[in-house]
């Protein structure tokens, strides 16, 4: 009820003067646009943790993926994707696994200073890393190993697959030279199915590299696969396995790799985490047609 000594007329002076006073306050700041970091879930008796070490745009996808079909095509399977087909979002995402006894690190980003930002995000920090390893040479993968003078992960030891290291160590490769190579004492050499700790084997992934491997964790009865880059792209690599990609090495055995563990992955439905599929890199495949398709994981992996 209103008072008494306050007439209809002022009420209704008050109702239209709130808005403009509320207006007279300034607006809140633009912040741009943002992203989680870091998500970790629990598999078993582990805890992992998908790691944002950068992100990045690139022009011309079509220079990258589909180098066997036209210029018409490409552009079709993006439309039909919304997505656009003159640019891409790259991202780059090492893993944690805490297995209890161990923290290892499955990857290193583009530099010392990406991974280092992108643990402490998450809450770790360099020095309580165990195991660091690595999937293959690219240097995308072996960046955050050193900086100008010193290793990253003061308290690590290393390991990698022998034949990736050996094919690196022949060749001429600066960023090898200075990233790996200095760690070749501190390094255990693995093959497939050789396993880096209790629960986690060596899964062979050859073509993107000549000792590319992937890592499935097992614990509690669940697994997961850490599938590196054997598939760099949800709609590009999944629903077109058979499409050549520029940074594959050897293409017609990435594409077979390709074939091989999407088919695995689909017929188990077990969850993997593609190094550069979109934050938070974990997902499901599905079969579509002669192709497959990536199903970004939304809560299961909570549960």
């Amino acid at each position: 009820m209103p008072h008494p000594h306050i007439s209809r007329r002022h009420l209704l002076t008050a109702a239209v003067a709130l808005p403009l006073a509320h207006a007279a306050h300034a607006a809140a700041p633009m912040l741009g646009a943002d992203a989680a970091t870091h998500r970790r879930i629990t598999l078993g008796e582990f805890e992992v943790t998908t790691l944002l070490a950068g992100t990045m745009a690139r022009e011309d996808p079509h220079s990258i993926f589909g180098l066997n079909v036209d210029e018409a095509t490409f552009r079709q399977v993006a439309q039909d994707a919304l997505l656009p087909a003159d640019v891409a979002q790259f991202f780059f995402t090492p893993t944690l696994v805490n297995t209890g006894a161990e923290l290892i690190l499955f990857d290193t980003g583009l530099t010392p200073e990406g991974i280092i930002d992108a643990l402490s995000a998450a809450g770790y920090s360099a020095d309580q890393v165990d195991i660091v390893v690595l999937t293959h040479m690219h240097g995308d993968h072996i960046g955050g190993l050193r900086g100008e003078d010193r290793a990253t992960f003061p308290n690590a030891r290393y390991v990698t697959g022998a034949t990736e290291y050996d094919h690196w160590a022949a060749a001429e490769n600066d960023n090898f030279d200075a990233k790996m190579r200095p760690l070749a004492e501190q390094t255990t050499m693995i093959a497939p199915e050789d396993t880096v700790a209790p629960g986690i084997t060596a899964v062979e992934a050859f073509g993107h590299t000549p000792g590319h491997m992937g890592y499935r964790l097992e614990s509690g009865e669940k697994s997961l696969l850490i599938a590196a880059d054997f598939a760099n792209h949800p709609v590009f690599s999944l629903e077109h396995p058979d499409w050549e990609v520029s940074f594959d090495m050897d293409k017609p055995a990435a594409a077979a790799t390709r074939r091989k563990l999407l088919d695995m992955l689909a017929s188990e439905r077990m969850p993997f985490i593609g190094y550069h599929m979109p934050f938070p890199a974990m997902g499901y495949v599905e079969r579509r047609g002669d192709g497959y398709g990536y199903v970004p994981e939304s809560y299961q992996l909570r549960l």
